[in-house]
């Protein structure tokens, strides 16, 4: 298979930890030369300074908060104003909303978690589609949930917006089509992150258990028994970045 990934330029949103910066790790190793965006600045250079350039790939960073989406749109559009070269791969990656009964679950919080994810995921594939075009090559990847089949027990702002992001993502495969552009959505389980620690932890306080009786209950319902390691959710994402998954 053709995984070859030099030349190519992918920003990776999330990506100073977790799956998006275990995502930015794989593709830089794939020879791609990766922009990482984040809140975090001191985290993103710790993360930029590790990737890979055994290939010639020059590595950027964004400070960049999801949760403003209009500054979120001018940072990105003046870096790629500024590399005047199309980003080949787009990784549309953020912290999911905090859990929750839907039934307790407030206007803002939907409001907040839409703007997170589904209008930010737009803004980055409308500044990114012209570029993906004039090359010929797009990828436009989405890190989302199982919940889009499934919704999650708890979750209730989360699934109705990994829902809506899901359903976006479908329509924008359909128009993207013909310009030699992908668009596919990765639906991680439980993987071990930080925000799988913050799950397991808000559960534990709620219900009354221990820690290490919500995360045997978790375990359970995993025919691996065990949960995702964040490179394995990345090697999946890398794949259809790559040449080799032109076709999905």
């Amino acid at each position: 298979m053709n995984l070859d990934l030099q030349n190519k330029n992918a920003l990776v949103g999330g990506s100073s930890k977790g799956i998006g910066k275990a995502i930015a790790i794989e593709l830089a190793q794939m020879g791609a030369s990766v922009t990482l965006m984040a809140r975090s600045e001191d985290v993103l250079k710790e993360v930029v300074a590790g990737l890979d350039t055994s290939k010639g790939q020059e590595h950027h960073y964004l400070v960049a908060d999801f949760s403003n989406p209009e500054q979120l749109k001018a940072t990105v559009d003046a870096h790629l104003a500024s590399l005047a070269k199309p980003m080949h791969i787009l990784i549309n990656n953020t912290g999911g909303p905090p859990g929750g009964p839907i039934t307790n679950a407030s206007p803002e919080e939907f409001n907040s978690a839409y703007s997170n994810h589904l209008i930010c995921n737009q803004l980055l594939a409308q500044a990114c589609l012209a570029g993906m075009k004039e090359a010929g090559y797009g990828r436009i990847i989405n890190v989302i949930s199982t919940s889009v089949r499934q919704p999650l027990k708890g979750l209730g702002v989360s699934n109705t917006v990994r829902g809506a992001v899901g359903n976006w993502a479908k329509t924008w495969s359909f128009e993207v089509a013909p310009f030699g552009i992908t668009v596919n959505n990765v639906l991680p389980g439980a993987t071990a992150t930080e925000r799988l620690s913050s799950i397991i932890s808000n559960k534990a306080a709620k219900t009354g258990q221990s820690e290490e009786q919500v995360e045997n209950a978790m375990l359970s319902a995993i025919p691996a028994a065990r949960f995702a390691e964040p490179n394995e959710v990345a090697a999946a994402a890398a794949f259809l970045a790559s040449p080799a998954a032109a076709y999905i």
